[in-house]
């Protein structure tokens, strides 16, 4: 069970805002150690980019992980229609009579 009441459904979620609070963070640690304005601004606006692409292609694999348990599942149910059953239905399958190209 969860202590915060709310299933972790969506992990891809939960490390965007994690980036989030980092991109917001960072600056603010910036400025008190020393740096200017502008040079935490700049840092956050690249921190901000790169947790935007992130996210982009956290959803992209997330979609494309989804699609191929489903294209599996056709192909299975597809080739167990096909199937005959017995050896001799078998594609591909060499009989005694059958020359192999080393002979």
């Amino acid at each position: 069970m969860q202590s915060s009441g709310r299933a972790h459904d969506d992990p891809a979620g939960d490390v965007v805002r994690w980036a989030a609070f980092s991109c917001l963070l960072v600056p603010v640690v910036l400025v008190v150690y020393g740096t200017s304005f502008g040079g935490a601004a700049v840092a956050t606006l690249g921190l901000f980019v790169v947790t935007a692409a992130c996210l982009v292609l956290l959803r992209h694999s997330e979609r494309v992980a989804a699609r191929v348990p489903a294209q599996e599942r056709l192909a299975s149910a597809h080739h167990r229609r096909r199937s005959r059953g017995g050896p001799a239905g078998r594609r591909g399958c060499r009989t005694s009579d059958s020359a192999s190209p080393h002979d």
